[in-house]
């Protein structure tokens, strides 16, 4: 168990309002009615009836009637960029785009530069993160050093640390020997491994997706067995000794032979869970004709077939949640021809608007299971999970599913605008989100409502 909190966040104060007559969903405390939600001191009071419940004197009372309250989203897959690329995005914009997007908590992954391997590196950063995160954040160091994937990190310390887990997002550990040792170790110190799955001698110099929109643009494309091979092999590794199993995380899967791979490792019993990305579950491949540099990412845009199959593992639990991999890159890195271009694209504003408008409007989802999978990262990684219940932190986000809104008019909270969804017409905004106690995020429209 880490000897440090897993969570920091800045100072704000607590939060004292009453939430009045807002729909309240949250399937982990069986509500699904209109309700009265008071606040007090940062935690969850009382729920009444709408209508019955009374706020003191001084505190905030915000309209609720005709919009939901849901609880706040967990976030298991962010880039912060700090340290060394803050002209990207840093702890302040990046936990901001996180609470405007209705999140309450975020773990951020560890290729920044310098790479987050070392127990002074880690501690710097969680310094820096009590005095400028909106939101709780986490954080995940690398498994190897400079995610060079020669020499381990100092699992034991990062941890003591206050290291969430282990992972060197953007590359794969390539070395079946290095991963080997890793989940030994990781059996003493505990946190989970998250791994980029990805065979650079299959991906390649590729760009996106290999098949026919690939062939017909002339770009090199990345297969989806790139993706598939490395997890059943990593599977394979994780469940080697069913006495002493190791505990991964496979990060952005995008590929119907990763969904296939990861429910035949659930099926023999590895200790495996995944997540799904809004860009992959919401587009496919088809949408890089265009050329438009927000849709190239890593893992690519795929098929679909393969989105279909992402989809329907989401809804049967083979996938366990969604996690955005928000990837701000800078206006100027971007606008490059697209094989130059950097992969990645930002999405912690988008996330619960995209899946709803895509997948919850048309009846592919339920709004239930949405709101489960956008917060059940947090189990995984042993954080609080959020629910509306007397005695809870208050971790709440009250959203508007009938307001339209056009992604990117108006701006980002986040320092970067490189959204895969920019331009398009969404439904479901966020008008507030409180995380661990103090209101983190109050759009325009929540301050009209407010009195």
């Amino acid at each position: 168990m880490s000897a440090a909190p897993l969570l920091v966040a800045g100072p704000a104060p607590v939060a004292d309002l009453l939430i009045r007559e807002a729909h309240v969903l949250d399937p982990r405390s069986g509500l699904d009615e209109a309700r009265d939600v008071l606040v007090r001191g940062g935690a969850i009071a009382e729920l009444g009836p709408p209508g019955t419940l009374e706020a003191a004197a001084d505190a905030e009372v915000v309209e609720g009637a005709g919009r939901h309250l849901l609880p706040a989203f967990v976030d298991p897959h962010v880039h912060l960029r700090v340290p060394g690329q803050e002209h990207k995005e840093d702890l302040e914009t990046g936990t901001r785009s996180a609470a405007a997007g209705g999140f309450c908590a975020v773990l951020a992954m560890p290729n920044t530069d310098p790479v987050v391997d070392s127990a002074p590196i880690l501690r710097s950063l969680r310094d820096a993160a009590a005095r400028d995160a909106r939101i709780p954040v986490g954080f995940m160091p690398a498994i190897t050093r400079g995610l060079a994937g020669a020499d381990m990190t100092e699992m034991a310390e990062l941890r003591a640390e206050g290291a969430a887990g282990f992972t060197d997002d953007g590359r794969p550990v390539v070395s079946a020997g290095m991963l080997r040792k890793a989940l030994q170790y990781q059996r003493l110190c505990g946190g989970v491994i998250a791994l980029h799955e990805e065979d650079p001698t299959l991906s390649g110099r590729g760009a996106m997706h290999e098949g026919e929109v690939s062939a017909q643009l002339g770009i090199a494309g990345i297969p989806s067995i790139s993706e598939a091979t490395m997890i059943a092999r990593d599977a394979m590794i994780a469940g080697e000794d069913p006495a002493h199993p190791g505990r991964i995380h496979i990060q952005h899967l995008s590929a119907r032979e990763s969904v296939e791979a990861i429910a035949a490792a659930k099926a023999r019993g590895v200790h495996i869970s995944c997540e799904a990305s809004p860009h992959h579950l919401c587009l496919t491949h088809e949408a890089v004709r265009t050329l438009d540099t927000r849709m190239k990412m890593n893992p690519p845009l795929r098929t679909e077939d393969d989105r279909q199959a992402l989809i329907e593992g989401l809804r049967s639990g083979v996938i366990d949640c969604i996690a955005t991999d928000h990837a701000p890159h800078a206006r100027d890195e971007k606008e490059v021809p697209f094989e130059q271009a950097p992969m990645g694209t930002t999405g912690l504003e988008t996330a619960f608007a995209a899946v709803y408008t895509e997948l919850v409007r048309p009846g592919v989802l339920t709004l239930e299971l949405l709101v489960r999978r956008l917060s059940d990262g947090a189990a995984l990684f042993a954080l609080p999970t959020p629910r509306i219940a007397p005695g809870e932190s208050a971790n709440v986000t009250l959203v508007d599913l009938d307001r339209p809104w056009v992604v990117g008019d108006g701006g980002y909270a986040s320092r970067s605008a490189n959204c895969c969804f920019d331009g398009r017409t969404l439904h479901g905004r966020v008008l507030l989100t409180v995380a661990a106690g103090t209101v983190a995020f109050r759009s325009r429209q929540a301050e009209a409502v407010a009195s």
